[in-house]
């Protein structure tokens, strides 16, 4: 069968997905590319390997046993290209990074100085949200992924290299700007610009509040940090964040971080990769680069002062 590599990777990403749509979205391919590589496909197989009921696809037995098939081929071929990347080491080698949506505002800097020490390094670098980035790995896209503590049912390897504290914010104007020791009690009545449901912030935020005894009384949900910030800087509530991702806010005077008990809810980013995943030297370069270097590039002083309750 005169089959090719590209129609197995997109018949494996549609297979996987059952979604024209979303493949298409992934391999950066217009949904009707799609569609013809996997009719050319089926022509070479002589067989459907999808059927279509209502909106939904689904996969025939022929296409089962071929995406079972695929998936080996293509963990196969991915082998051969972190052997291919070790022996290029760090003159030339490939990184995939991904990170939470929360470390990507230090660690943008992070990687742009390990750019700087390995210029020939070719680096693809994804942000998304927790949802996303467990998918990644587990779909094997990702090297290395920063996030916050990743699920324990899962088949990964994760190390902590810094902590993460979240903190309370509010407008620079508030009425509980500028106060002490605030009781968790006073936060019951204010409204909270949270997380969407799922985001590794919100879970963190709900079960500290639940062991508190807190209930917050009204809150709006937003799907990014930049929104949260924005949102607060205008008066629409408080927010919950981690304190590296408001770092030019508090130097500005745009917010405060409320000086409230139990606060700062303390948690820890992690490097992250599959479970038996044989890392090129590239990517172990960027796990040491991480382990040793990243704190320098979130230890401001105007992050301490606010951890200080000095705002």
């Amino acid at each position: 069968m005169n089959i090719t590599l590209r129609q197995l990777k997109v018949f494996e990403r549609v297979a996987r997905r059952l979604s024209f749509t979303r493949a298409a979205e992934e391999l950066y391919l217009t949904q009707p590319a799609v569609s013809m590589q996997i009719k050319q496909f089926e022509d070479v197989i002589g067989l459907p390997l999808f059927e279509r009921l209502g909106k939904k696809i689904y996969l025939t037995r022929a296409g089962e046993e071929l995406y079972r098939l695929s998936r080996t081929i293509s963990l196969q071929l991915e082998e051969a290209e972190q052997l291919i990347e070790e022996l290029k080491g760090t003159e030339g080698g490939r990184l995939a990074v991904s990170v939470a949506s929360t470390v990507h505002y230090f660690a943008i800097r992070l990687l742009a100085d390990f750019c700087r020490r390995y210029p020939k390094v070719k680096v693809s670098f994804k942000v998304t949200n927790r949802k996303g980035l467990l998918q990644q790995l587990d779909d094997n896209e990702a090297d290395i992924v920063l996030m916050g503590q990743p699920p324990e049912d899962q088949d990964l390897t994760a190390e902590a290299f810094m902590d993460n504290p979240l903190v309370a914010i509010a407008p620079a104007n508030h009425p509980l700007a500028g106060q002490k020791s605030i009781p968790l009690s006073e936060l019951n009545h204010e409204t909270f610009l949270m997380r969407e449901q799922g985001s590794g912030t919100r879970n963190a935020v709900e079960r500290f509040l639940s062991e508190k005894g807190v209930q917050i009384s009204a809150s709006m949900e937003m799907n990014t940090n930049g929104a949260i910030k924005q949102g607060v800087e205008e008066g629409l509530g408080l927010g919950i964040v981690s304190i590296h991702t408001v770092e030019r806010e508090l130097e500005d005077g745009r917010v405060v971080v409320l000086d409230a008990e139990s606060f700062p809810i303390m948690r820890q980013w992690y490097i992250v990769h599959r479970a038996g995943k044989r890392l090129s030297a590239v990517a172990r370069e960027f796990e040491e680069f991480v382990r040793t270097e990243a704190g320098r590039f979130v230890n401001s002083d105007i992050i301490r002062t606010a951890l200080n309750g000095k705002n």
